[in-house]
């Protein structure tokens, strides 16, 4: 027996060699040949050490116990396992292993345990299966297999928990809370989501689902799925819903864009007299900044002050960016002025909100304040000013940085760059360099690369550059719809009838609708959606007539095109496609009768070039500014005129 103990601790030293600061810790010295010392204390002081992660001054104390003769026993192991895990000492964990052979402990449910877990905390996964398999079947309780899906999760080794709670099932060995609390979150992509409702259908046969950490983590598992249908359907059914909860359903619902779910959530966690945290906090303000909700964002920030959150970076990097994507930029600086300490997420949201307002030489300028402070710029700060370049035609300042990221900063430009760089030289009108940028890409170009050139090939009306980039940007999107309105729009600028029915039916042969057009406008606290054509809203008659009343002034005021009063015209008669944005500033003339205040809209597609007229002149026929955020960027409307100097 003493033989194969030495023969294990020989192994187990050439697979792991000891590091000088493990052997400095746990090499066993000369062992005392007097009478044995009581074990008991050694394992009380052991305890304490580790319960308060004091892990090195306890493998201290375990050699201290070794010299003093004292035997170590089943009790001292785990203390002693733990140490070096949460040390990532692997070496002197695998000589600890050995002490418990010579014990003849290594098979007792608590060291195997510890055993497993230090293996698996220390990246030897395949070492902790082997201690598993190694122990006789009568041993492997549940806290043992737990061990290990705990490790083999941590591991990102997916199949391998999942065959061993297979396993564990079938050998009979009951699952807990913490089974599934170690198994549930390794399904966190879509293609996962099949096997995670499996597993929540196991914890209701065996009544987990009630343990609330297991609805948590259920939840959570939904929602990294993609499937916030299943993750609100769960949350309905949790009779008792915590902090955590809430939370997890909130930031599911920002995650993927429901912006307005999560104001209705919120207003409801509210009423359940839950007290927010930052974390919600977080994820309403995201939404504000995605509906454009300012009068809500403004509600959430009182809310910060009144909580106590202040000087808190994730809410001030999210108060920047609610107000600048709410069109507040004057809010937007006043806050990240303010910040006491401001990291590179804080320095990237002031210099995107810049960008996307079509201040690019003000974005610029951010940039290189952040350089001078001794920020090194991340992917995404480059994203930003790259971004913040293309809209406001700064073709040269672009390659500045694009060039530099790799040369000087030693970043590696990813699908996201080239599609700035693309965007920047397309809306330029060099779309043969863009074309020729994508050629030497050194990273596989993305569809996003492709949709730039081809938003730049409707810009420039190049159809045949534009059919390439078709080609190309539905062999990686075929379902992307936003490409095919593209295409047809590129086509009827050319006024190539035959171009658009093949693309129609494209469309309908893949059964693909286009994503009808919406606007978000806020008034007394609360966000009003129009779609294309809308009728639905209670002062429809009264919108109508107001919009009527603009497009008649237009018409005796000003000389428009013919192009444009037919289409005009073909609204009217229909109804249906009058577009949202008209709609929303119809409403709020109607709301808002105050002179010089401004009228905030937000748009979920690019904004037409007729409405983009039709907001210039009636800025001007009515002496308001209209701040139109469309699925690009920011437009201000005064007197006339846009800030985007007709370049979008």
């Amino acid at each position: 027996m003493l033989t194969q103990c030495a023969k294990k601790k020989s192994l187990l030293r050439r697979r792991a060699p000891t590091p000088p600061a493990a052997s400095a810790a746990v090499k066993p010295a000369r062992i005392h040949t007097g009478p044995a010392a009581p074990t008991a204390p050694w394992n009380t002081r052991l305890r304490e050490l580790s319960k308060h992660s004091r892990f090195r001054e306890a493998l201290a104390l375990y050699r201290q116990m070794l010299r003093s003769g004292a035997s170590p026993n089943a009790f001292t192991f785990p203390f002693a396992l733990k140490s070096c895990a949460s040390l990532s000492l692997p070496a002197a964990g695998a000589q600890l292993h050995a002490h418990a052979l010579k014990a003849g402990c290594e098979a007792e449910p608590f060291v195997l345990t510890s055993l497993i877990s230090m293996y698996a905390h220390c990246s030897l996964i395949d070492d902790a299966g082997k201690v598993f398999d190694h122990c006789p079947q009568s041993r492997r309780l549940t806290v043992c297999y737990n061990a290990l899906v705990s490790g083999y999760t941590s591991n990102s080794r997916f199949s391998d928990a999942v065959s061993l709670f297979r396993q564990m099932r079938e050998m009979g060995v009951s699952a807990n809370s913490v089974t599934m609390l170690g198994l549930i979150p390794v399904c966190s992509l879509p293609v996962h989501l099949g096997v995670g409702a499996c597993l929540h259908c196991c914890c209701v046969k065996l009544g987990l689902d009630r343990d609330s950490s297991v609805g948590n983590c259920l939840l959570t598992m939904y929602v990294k799925c993609g499937s916030v249908e299943d993750a609100r359907v769960l949350f309905d059914s949790i009779s008792c819903k915590g902090l955590i909860t809430w939370n997890a359903m909130i930031s599911g619902y920002a995650q993927h864009g429901c912006a307005s779910h999560v104001l209705d959530l919120y207003w409801e966690m509210k009423s359940c007299g839950i007290r927010p945290d930052s974390v919600t906090l977080v994820g309403v303000l995201s939404s504000c900044a995605l509906l454009g909700a300012y009068h809500i964002g403004c509600q959430v920030e009182r809310q910060i002050e009144l909580s106590g959150f202040n000087s808190n970076p994730f809410l001030d990097n999210a108060l920047v960016n609610m107000y600048a994507r709410c069109g507040k930029l004057a809010k937007a600086w006043a806050v990240f002025d303010a910040m006491p300490e401001k990291t590179v997420v804080s320095w990237t949201a002031i210099i995107g909100g810049y960008g996307m307002h079509g201040q690019g030489e003000l974005a610029v300028n951010l940039f290189e304040q952040m350089l001078q402070a001794g920020i090194r710029p991340d992917g995404a700060a480059f994203v930003s000013v790259l971004s913040a370049c293309s809209h406001a035609g700064l073709t040269d300042e672009g390659f500045k940085y694009f060039n530099a990221m790799e040369k000087k900063y030693l970043l590696q430009p990813g699908p996201e760059h080239y599609s700035c760089m693309v965007d920047l030289l397309g809306r330029a009108g060099q779309l043969q360099k863009a074309l020729d940028l994508i050629h030497t890409m050194r990273v596989h170009p993305d569809g996003a690369v492709w949709g730039a050139l081809l938003g730049a090939c409707k810009i420039h009306k190049n159809v045949e550059l534009a059919e390439l980039a078709f080609e190309r940007v539905i062999e990686l999107e075929p379902t992307n719809i936003g490409y095919y309105v593209l295409l047809s729009n590129t086509y009827n600028e050319a006024n190539n009838m035959d171009g658009i029915l093949r693309v129609r039916m494209m469309m309908r042969e893949r059964k693909l609708k286009k994503e009808p057009g919406c606007s978000y406008v806020e008034h007394t606290g609360k966000v009003h959606l129009f779609l294309a054509g809308d009728r639905c809203h209670p002062q429809t008659k009264e919108i109508y007539r107001m919009l009527n009343e603009l497009e008649d002034w237009l018409k005796e005021n000003h000389n428009l095109d013919k192009s444009y009063l037919e289409r005009r015209d073909d609204e009217r008669l229909s109804g249906t496609g009058v577009h949202s944005e008209k709609l929303a500033i119809a409403f709020a003339l109607l709301n808002t009768k105050q002179h010089g205040r401004e009228i905030v809209v937000i748009k979920n597609l690019r904004v037409c070039e007729d409405c983009h007229l039709f907001i210039k002149l009636v800025s001007k026929a009515v002496d308001r500014q209209f701040v139109v955020r469309d699925a690009t960027r920011f437009h201000h409307f005064e007197g006339g005129v846009c800030s985007c100097r007709d370049y979008w």
